[in-house]
C-alpha cells in the first residue's frame, strides 16, 4: 500500500504556489512536442508549424478540458462557482480537452493548408506521452482514483480531497486517511499512454506502406476509449446521463465509431503502397 500524499504545491515565488499539476502539464507538454517534432519530420511535414500549433491547441484544449471537469464535477464548484476561474486550478476533462483541441487543430490545418490526417498520425503519439507523464499531475492532487482497494498499488487519499462517492465521517481530520487505500485511476491511464505511444510508433514503421492517413488516430481513439471505458468503471461518482456514466458513453461511442471508421476505410480500397514522405508531396512546404 501507498501511504504517501503529497502536497499539489511544488514550491512558491512569495504568496504564489507553483503546483505540481502545471509542472505535469508543462513537462508532458514539452515531452510531447519533441516525439510530435520527430515524427512529423519523418513524414516530411514543416516542422515550422508545430510551435504556433500546439500553443493554440494547448489552450483550447485547457479550456475544454476545465469545462468537461466543472461539468462532470458540479458538486464541488456549485457553492463557489469563482473556484472555476481562480487559481489553484485543479482538474481537466480529457474528453473535453480532445474535442476541443481537435477542432482547434483542424482549423489551424485548413488555414495553413496541410494535410490534417497526416499531421494527426504525428501528433496521436505524442497525445499518448502527453497523458503519460500530465497524469502524474493527478497524483499530487490527489485525484482521479477509484474505488477502495487493497491491492498493494492502492493509494491514501486525505479526507479533504475525497470526492462525493468516497466521503469521510462527518468531523473527521481533513489530513486523514483513516487507513483507506484507492485504485490509482491516473496511474493506470499513464502506463497505458506510455504503451500506446510505442505501439503506435512500432505500427507506423511496420505498416508504412499499408496504413492510410488518419489511421493511427483512428487507433489512439479506439485504444484510449477502450482503457477510459474499463478505467471508469473504477469510479463511483461519475456524471451520469439517463443513469448511465458519461464518460463511459463517450468513450465507447469513440472506441465504436473509429473502429467502424477504421475498418470500413480498409475493405473500400487497399491503401497505396507508398512511403511516409510520398504521402504529403502535394503539401505546401511552409
Amino acid at each position: 500500500m501507498i501511504d504517501l500524499t503529497p502536497s499539489p504545491i511544488a514550491f512558491s515565488i512569495g504568496s504564489f504556489g507553483i503546483h505540481w499539476y502545471g509542472i505535469a502539464y508543462a513537462v508532458g507538454l514539452a515531452v510531447a512536442y519533441v516525439v510530435i517534432a520527430h515524427e512529423a519530420r519523418w513524414r516530411g511535414l514543416d516542422v515550422r508549424l508545430l510551435p504556433n500549433a500546439m500553443i493554440l491547441v494547448a489552450v483550447a484544449a485547457l479550456v475544454g478540458g476545465r469545462l468537461y471537469h466543472v461539468i462532470d464535477q458540479w458538486q464541488l464548484y456549485r457553492d463557489d462557482p469563482l473556484k472555476i476561474v481562480l487559481p489553484p486550478y485543479s482538474g481537466l476533462g480529457v474528453y473535453g480537452g480532445i474535442i476541443a483541441g481537435t477542432i482547434t487543430a483542424i482549423l489551424y490545418a485548413r488555414w495553413k493548408r496541410q494535410p490534417f490526417l497526416v499531421w494527426a498520425d504525428a501528433v496521436a503519439p505524442g497525445l499518448f506521452v502527453m497523458q503519460a507523464i500530465a497524469r502524474w499531475g493527478n497524483f499530487f492532487n490527489q485525484e482521479l482514483y477509484g474505488a477502495p482497494t487493497t491491492l498493494p498499488w492502492g493509494i491514501a487519499i486525505q479526507c479533504q480531497y475525497r470526492t462525493q462517492g468516497y466521503p469521510c465521517p462527518p468531523g473527521s481530520d481533513p489530513l486523514a486517511t483513516l487507513g483507506q487505500h484507492f485504485q490509482p485511476m491516473f496511474l493506470y491511464e499513464s502506463l497505458s499512454g506510455l504503451i500506446g505511444a510505442i505501439v503506435l510508433i512500432w505500427l507506423a514503421r511496420r505498416f508504412a506502406g499499408r496504413l492510410r492517413p488518419g489511421d493511427l488516430l483512428l487507433v489512439f481513439f479506439i485504444w484510449y476509449g477502450v482503457v477510459r471505458f474499463l478505467v471508469e468503471s473504477l469510479k463511483a461518482d461519475n456524471w451520469l446521463f439517463f443513469g448511465l456514466p458519461t464518460a463511459q458513453i463517450f468513450a465507447a461511442s469513440t472506441a465504436i465509431g473509429a473502429a467502424v471508421i477504421l475498418v470500413v476505410r480498409h475493405l473500400r480500397t487497399p491503401p497505396p503502397e507508398v512511403g511516409p514522405s510520398e504521402a504529403v508531396t502535394d503539401a505546401p512546404a511552409g
